[in-house]
């Protein structure tokens, strides 16, 4: 399939004019952010946006309601978040946010450095669609589910699969060549393509990529897993120190509170489940950090039913949406109505009206913009109202 129009995914220096504004979004490679760049992130926010800080599916960030582009971009251009100019969109790089920390698994967090170093490197990956995902899993599963173009699954022996089109591909590569098939990859993509935003959209591409590799995929496949949810609570790191777990109300973080979350002065990682993690904490800053921020909104139990939750940006963000649906999902949360027992209607209705349980996604039109991938109940605005389309669907 070829694409009549080229991919035009917002960046720093690219804004979407939204209904509610011009719109940022700002490539967080590894979801690893440094305390001075998450303050800067909270001051770009409160200076020349919302307010708000938006977090997306793939671990990135949006600022809405930009007042000034020039100022946004040297604001994070001196933080360190846009390192150049002419690759910012095409650094979507989503691993295993507990890579290194926790568990038996290998550290990917070089790779990911070493991965995003050769992405800027060269010129020809610019032309990259800013669709394109890159995903690297250190073997637990947790991201290999969300259907990379690209990326690698951390195997018992030093290798990695190769994952191609979000399915295993059944190359097997040696963890010192891992980069260089990534990196060799993204030109075969670009070799290949005639327009296409994603590798899935190309015909037969998978097969033909791994022959522009010179691969010989095995028999041998991986089960791609769904992806796995968000690590919340407390979070024993195996050197000792602690990490939490943070999941964030709808994604939307407060500048505010992305002030205090700098205070702290440790690493944050962002995660594709739109929730966080404060990383290397002692057991002390810890629980303080806890008592802080749980008043402030952020969700440290993983039983919170708001953690089953996403919805799309709705009215007044979007122009295509039927309703405020953000409102409408919090509203039903603090209800109750998204842990009762669900009912099936076959006909709209007000939003007053949708009961509902488990993982769900609330959109305000049919594109379900924002959904995440695997089994979800879709909640869905109409002209007439929701409806309500279960997994079994």
């Amino acid at each position: 399939m070829s694409r009549t129009t080229a991919d035009s995914c917002p960046g720093v220096l690219r804004l979407h004019e939204a209904a509610d504004g011009p719109l940022a979004r700002v490539r967080i490679p590894g979801g690893r952010l440094l305390p001075q760049q998450i303050q800067a992130l909270a001051a770009a926010a409160h200076r020349l946006g919302d307010g708000n800080i938006e977090l997306t599916s793939r671990g990135n960030v949006q600022l809405r309601q930009v007042r000034d582009a020039a100022e946004l971009a040297g604001l994070l251009g001196d933080a360190g978040l846009l390192p150049s100019r002419s690759h910012e969109r095409v650094r979507n790089i989503i691993a295993s946010p507990l890579s290194g920390r926790i568990g038996p698994h290998p550290d990917i967090r070089p790779l990911v450095t070493a991965l995003d170093t050769r992405l800027l490197g060269s010129p020809r990956l610019a032309g990259l669609p800013g669709r394109v995902l890159f995903t690297v899993d250190d073997g637990r599963g947790d991201v290999s589910g969300l259907r990379p173009d690209i990326g690698i699954h951390g195997l018992d022996d030093d290798r990695f699969a190769l994952l191609l089109a979000g399915r295993d591909s059944g190359v097997r590569i040696p963890a010192s060549a891992a980069v260089d098939t990534l990196v060799a990859a993204a030109h075969g993509f670009l070799e290949l393509g005639t327009g296409q935003w994603r590798l899935q959209e190309i015909d037969d591409g998978v097969a033909r990529l791994t022959g522009l590799l010179g691969c010989s995929p095995g028999t041998e496949r991986l089960e791609i897993a769904e992806a796995a949810g968000p690590p919340i609570g407390w979070l024993p790191q195996d050197d000792g120190l602690v990490a939490l777990g943070a999941g964030v109300r709808l994604g939307s973080l407060p500048a505010r509170t992305a002030e205090f979350l700098a205070a702290i002065e440790r690493p944050i990682l962002l995660t594709p489940w739109r929730s966080l993690v404060i990383t290397d904490l002692e057991e002390g800053p810890a629980e303080q950090a806890v008592r802080v921020l749980a008043p402030m909104g952020l969700l440290f139990d993983a039983d919170s039913p708001w953690l089953q939750i996403t919805a799309c940006a709705g009215q007044p963000g979007c122009a295509k949406a039927h309703t405020d649906v953000r409102a409408d999902a919090a509203a039903a949360v603090e209800a109750g109505r998204t842990t009762a027992t669900a009912t099936v209607e076959a006909r709209a209705v007000s939003a007053e009206a949708v009961v509902t349980a488990g993982r769900q996604h609330w959109s305000g039109c049919g594109r379900r913009c924002g959904r995440p991938a695997g089994q979800i109940t879709d909640v869905t605005a109409t002209p007439d109202g929701y409806q309500v389309g279960f997994p079994a669907d």
